[in-house]
């Protein structure tokens, strides 16, 4: 797995793996239990994930653009993936953002299963749609 950071400006020991770690540490609750397991999955599905911190605060997982995002909140840990609709979703994961043209989101609330062998599945397709872009645009 590799690493990247947000901002060229910060200091070189302050990764974003670090600030995500950081992130699931101060969730003491289910949502970093939630936040630590789907990360886990990303890792697992797509060994080559880059782990960036965007927007303020917000882990995004890469490779070869955004494949998702992880926002807490106080009522849900939310996965956006930047091309969701564009997706394969046949065990139905997505449950927000339905009605985008482009993003679709879980949100997983306290209590919720997490459907590992779906969830890495679906991150693989957003790997392999977002190298399938990559290779498009150099040809």
């Amino acid at each position: 797995m590799k690493q990247a950071e947000d901002k060229p400006g910060e200091a070189a020991e302050t990764s974003a793996s670090a600030l995500i770690d950081a992130r699931i540490a101060e969730l003491t609750d289910w949502r970093g239990t939630a936040l630590a397991k789907v990360r886990a999955i990303i890792r697992q599905a797509a060994p080559d994930v880059v782990e960036t911190w965007k927007w303020r605060g917000v882990p995004v997982w890469e490779h070869a653009g955004i494949l998702c995002t992880g926002e807490t909140y106080k009522s849900a840990v939310k996965l956006t993936f930047a091309k969701g609709a564009s997706l394969p979703d046949p065990t139905g994961l997505f449950n927000s953002s339905l009605d985008g043209n482009t993003r679709r989101a879980i949100d997983i609330h306290e209590g919720d299963a997490i459907d590992e062998a779906a969830l890495a599945a679906l991150i693989r397709a957003a790997a392999a749609l977002n190298t399938a872009g990559k290779k498009a645009k150099k040809a």
